[in-house]
């Protein structure tokens, strides 16, 4: 949650401004997730980071109506660290802050005092507060939290590339050269993602989708897709380009290559199909999620328990309630899709494909 709220944030901050009416929505579900954030951080020097044991939660196919698991509680603290998600979390208020700096001052006065951590914390909390020393924390430590290592990789669970063309933006506009060495890495992110350059690190399928091994490639697609966008912009303002291998790369370039994922998500793909629910003619029908493939309430009001859902998860019906908007975690290397809810890592929706893509569709939306 904490990686999305960030995600969604920073779409606000870069590209509001064409959400149009939607714009309400995206601050309803920021501050959807900073409140929540806020609670679980109310406790000084405490996080609770998680509700819900996963063992017990995966073994059960079952609504959230009548989920009767344990509700454990995990929690973070100085004898039990957890500098990750504390980290994420730190971002995640810090970036909501700028989103409500207007907005709401007394508001992000608050998410601001809360936020604390790490060099992707420190990086969003530099860009909200302009403190000295999130600046140097982010300098001196720079090597050490290796923001050089692994250019190409964003997600919940790596933040790089994300930390590098966040801060090159700074450098973009003459207010940090001493951070120059974050915009050389950022460009080494936009050379090892273009197809066609002979030392890029990045996949893609036969139909053209970023694809990297393990599950839910959509995180990847989403959130590199976002880092394009952002970067084109950051160097359109500041009349820079991309050197790679003696090749100039424009930002038209990296939008039109963002764009090309988008596109892809939405139905221009190999199997013709769009990996958002609801949208299109052609979209995913059995996707792994409880509340979509089992009875609502209002159709079956009995309670339905946790083995007793399994009826439900083997059926070759499609899903009786449909996840309007969700992103699943798509085609696998050959572009191929099963739409079967047990192959979870191709057909299950995450918050964190999702958040990325608020902003990609807003900007194409209106650039169109």
């Amino acid at each position: 949650m904490a990686f999305t709220a960030t995600l969604l944030s920073w779409s606000v901050i870069d590209f509001g401004r064409n959400m149009g009416p939607e714009l309400g929505n995206a601050l309803k579900a920021v501050r959807w997730a900073t409140d929540y954030l806020l609670k679980a951080t109310a406790v000084p020097g405490v996080v609770f980071v998680q509700v819900g044991d996963p063992l017990s939660d995966h073994n059960c196919w079952e609504r959230p109506e009548d989920m009767d698991t344990l509700r454990t509680v995990y929690r973070i603290d100085r004898d039990h660290p957890g500098s990750d998600v504390a980290g994420e979390t730190a971002a995640a208020l810090a970036a909501a802050s700028i989103v409500f700096r207007s907005r709401d001052p007394g508001y992000s006065r608050l998410l601001l005092d809360r936020a604390d951590e790490l060099l992707w914390g420190a990086a969003w909390l530099h860009k909200a507060s302009r403190r000295r020393e999130y600046r140097e924390y982010i300098v001196n430590n720079e090597v050490i939290l290796r923001a050089g290592e692994t250019i190409n990789e964003f997600g919940w669970d790596n933040k790089h590339a994300g930390i590098n063309v966040l801060i090159s933006k700074e450098v973009l506009m003459g207010r940090a050269d001493d951070l120059r060495s974050f915009q050389n890495n950022a460009d080494g992110f936009i050379c090892s993602i273009l197809p066609g350059i002979s030392h890029a690190q990045v996949q893609y399928s036969p139909g053209g989708l970023i694809f990297k091994a393990g599950g839910s490639n959509m995180q990847h697609v989403t959130s590199l897709s976002f880092l394009l966008l952002a970067y084109s912009n950051y160097l359109s303002h500041s009349n820079h380009i991309v050197p790679c291998e003696g090749r100039s790369v424009s930002p038209a370039l990296l939008k039109q290559l963002a764009k090309r994922q988008v596109d892809y998500i939405l139905g221009d793909n190999p199997m013709r199909m769009s990996y958002m629910v609801g949208y299109g003619g052609r979209y995913p029908r059995r996707i792994h999620h409880r509340g979509s493939s089992l009875p609502s309430v209002a159709a079956h009001p009995a309670p339905i328990g946790c083995k007793a859902g399994s009826l439900f998860y083997l059926t070759p019906n499609p899903n009786p309630n449909i996840l309007v908007g969700a992103v699943v975690g798509g085609p696998n290397s050959t572009d191929s899709f099963p739409d079967s809810r047990p192959y979870f890592q191709e057909s299950e929706p995450t918050t964190y494909i999702n958040a990325p893509l608020v902003g990609l569709l807003a900007f194409f939306s209106a650039h169109t």
